[in-house]
């Protein structure tokens, strides 16, 4: 992609509305504990601990609207605190421009790096150093800057005090998450009905996965139906799958097929009925007709062999899910994903970041990067005959991410959203010319606007952000003319030092696509062996080990996915790897891990029969799948003889189970598919082609096996 085309379409993804589902008690709890803090300030304190409090206050309750599995309170109160910790920091060292400048690179590179330990983390910490560089100039001593320290962190208390006092549907981002991941196994459900080889998104339950893990203080307090209905859930999916195949369940037409479908579509509904009972936290109705299908007396003269086994499966945790999910007080039971304390997770994060101080590391150089452009930005605001300073670098540090395309529709969104956002509010006070506590009222306004609208788009927050920081200076005297032109041009200047500081030290994610690809072909080969493995010794393995490769698996697939995303809207080249060829290879690879999934659906029980020449095949996989990536990333074409070699010998033996034997072909078929992806051109024999690699290996298998 060009550099205009990349600009344009970052233009375009900045400036973009989404219809979200908004949570007006939640804004208005949020903007509530804003007036409070304002108002009592205003009355006790006077104009600049107001604005300083009100600063404390507004960024607490942003971080509470982050996508975080953590208890609300804690969230503000964190935000609150390290802000108050900043601000008196700042204004130590803000009579001295040498040493403001070395704390704000410090400080920016810091916030930089805590991007390693995830989003809301990293959001919190650029938050911080832009309401440091206004409240700074608020204070006129160290005795005062100590007291508007306080006052930000008593704007934080206040904000998660009120989360506590007054709850708005207490663990509704848990109940959402185990909620869509649900309704996502309901709609893959529907989808295989009409399409036995639909793809299914695994984010969903990787979501419902992390909002599981609770600290100890949550675990006491976590309803019960949150507990066990995400591991059901888990277990679905590869039910629903194998009992859809036509290489494992059913002929594509006849009755089996019928009965197929008939089960699939009673499954969606018990699942969409358990999701929205988990949402609402209300019991679950199951409909009557998905009850009768399920409780068919003659599923089981209908359906033979494998698919007979997935139905009779099937059936049985729907019956759990439900249980699972309707609201009851009986005491959890199960396996608890811990989740660590903030205190216990210091050492974690300091590990983490320790581990992304290397050059190649994107957050590395997105840490130079911000530090860079907030000191050079300042030292230039100084510098113009403007006032005001700090509007650029602030505008630069809250527009600025590891990634190209947020940074650049991140610049443009705040740049349009300040210039109609100071406009509106430059209108008002023309117009009205409000005092102090009008002043405030709209500040608040404005506030409640901005956690109300904040998920629909990046350029409509900053409408409401720009007005409620103009109101809110407004209060302390500060004329609009002293404020609006310099903050318009400052603001332009921020966004443009971010836009050139990623085109001089970028952190291009299309030059490590390979990388990426050749993560996500070792994950599957693990999780394709070990799968295989368990055939060879039923008795002597359990299936922790495969769930570990499996959640493996799915990340490398989240991130190479993610990686592409990002990639198709930078302007390099593909140094290697083509778009055409990005795609295939990962239909390749999507593939591999479907068929080991089937195989998964049917592990055998402790008690049978070992299949001797799985042990050859699996380590065949493992270690052929470990030499491709590594060829990968040489950009070199995987080749797959160990494995040819192991399926040869595997057909040569006599295997009962056409669902292994003929499984382990898809999987060769699917490997022969990466490496054809890969190549120059690309090559007819053993392409990918869902329909024909299905029907016609497995088929064929079965009617070796019946002869």
């Amino acid at each position: 992609m060009s550099w205009l085309r990349a600009l344009k379409a970052t233009a375009r993804s900045g400036l973009k509305v989404e219809r979200r589902r908004l949570e007006p008690l939640v804004a208005l709890r949020g903007a509530a504990g804003l007036a409070l803090v304002v108002g009592a300030s205003l009355a006790l304190f006077g104009t600049g601990v107001a604005v300083s409090s009100a600063f404390g206050a507004f960024q607490a309750a942003i971080a509470t609207f982050q996508r975080s599995w953590r208890p609300r309170p804690t969230l503000a109160l964190a935000s609150g605190a390290s802000l108050a910790v900043s601000t008196f920091l700042g204004y130590l060292t803000g009579a001295h421009l040498v040493l403001f400048l070395a704390l704000l690179a410090l400080w920016t590179f810091l916030a930089g790096l805590a991007w390693a330990t995830g989003p809301t983390t990293g959001i919190i910490a650029s938050s911080n150093v832009a309401i440091m560089l206004v409240t700074v100039t608020l204070p006129t001593s160290v005795a005062d800057a100590a007291g508007h320290a306080a006052m930000i962190a008593v704007g934080g208390l206040v904000q998660a005090a009120l989360v506590v006092l007054v709850p708005i549907r207490r663990w509704g981002a848990q109940r959402d998450a185990l909620a869509d991941a649900l309704a996502a196994e309901a709609d893959y459900a529907r989808r295989l009905r009409h399409d036995p080889y639909a793809p299914f998104d695994p984010v969903p339950l990787m979501t419902a996965r992390s909002a599981a893990a609770v600290t100890p203080h949550q675990a006491r307090r976590r309803p019960a139906e949150l507990h066990g209905a995400r591991g059901l859930a888990e277990r679905i999916r590869p039910v629903l799958a194998s009992l859809a195949d036509p290489a494992v369940g059913v002929e594509r037409e006849g009755p089996q097929r019928d009965r197929v479908c008939e089960l699939l579509g009673a499954a969606a509904s018990v699942l969409d009925t358990a999701a929205r009972a988990i949402r609402h936290g209300r019991p679950a109705t199951l409909p009557p007709a998905a009850l009768a299908a399920l409780r068919t007396p003659d599923t089981g003269a209908v359906l033979t062999g494998p698919a007979r086994r997935a139905a009779t499966r099937l059936a049985a945790l729907l019956e759990d899910v439900v249980e699972t999910a309707t609201p009851t007080d009986r005491a959890e039971v199960g396996e608890l994903r811990a989740r660590p304390t903030l205190l216990q997770l210091v050492p974690v994060a300091v590990r983490t970041i320790r581990g992304e101080l290397r050059p190649a590391s994107p957050v590395f150089r997105h840490a130079v990067r911000v530090s860079a452009v907030a000191t050079g930005g300042y030292a230039i605001g100084t510098a113009l005959p403007l006032g005001h300073g700090y509007w650029a670098p602030m505008a630069a540090v809250m527009a600025m991410r590891p990634d190209f395309t947020q940074t650049y529709s991140r610049s443009v969104a705040r740049f349009c959203g300040t210039l109609l956002g100071v406009a509106l509010a430059t209108g008002v006070v023309q117009a009205a010319h409000p005092g102090r506590y009008t002043s405030a009222a709209l500040a608040v306004a404005c506030a409640f606007g901005m956690y109300l609208l904040m998920r629909t788009g990046y350029a409509v927050g900053q409408v409401c952000v720009s007005a409620y920081v103009v109101f809110l200076l407004g209060m302390g005297g500060t004329e609009w003319t002293q404020t609006v032109p310099e903050r318009v041009v400052l603001t332009l200047l921020g966004g443009v030092l971010a836009m050139v500081a990623y085109a001089v030290y970028p952190a291009w994610e299309t030059p490590r696509l390979r990388t990426r690809l050749a993560d996500w072909l070792a994950a599957d080969g693990r999780y394709a062996a070990c799968v295989v493995a368990h055939y060879a010794d039923p008795a002597a393995r359990g299936t922790a080990a495969v769930r570990e490769t499996l959640l493996a698996t799915r990340d490398a697939r989240v991130a190479w996915q993610d990686a592409v995303e990002r990639a198709a809207h930078e302007p390099v080249r593909h140094r290697g790897l083509s778009r055409t060829a990005a795609a295939d290879a990962g239909d390749a690879l999507a593939q591999l891990g479907r068929v080991a999934m089937l195989m998964e659906a049917h592990l055998p029980d402790r008690d049978a029969a070992p299949l001797p020449a799985a042990a050859d095949l699996a380590e065949a996989l493992r270690h052929a799948t470990e030499e491709g990536a590594k060829a990968v990333r040489e950009r070199r074409v995987p080749r797959w003889g160990p494995v040819r070699d192991a399926v040869a010998r595997w057909d040569a033996d006599t295997v009962p189970d056409s669902v292994v034997r003929n499984g382990a072909r898809l999987l060769l078929e699917a490997l022969d598919a990466l490496s054809d992806a890969l190549e120059d051109g690309p090559s007819e024999e053993g392409s990918l082609e869902e329909g024909s690699l299905e029907e016609g290996s497995l088929e064929q298998g079965d009617n070796k096996q019946g002869q």
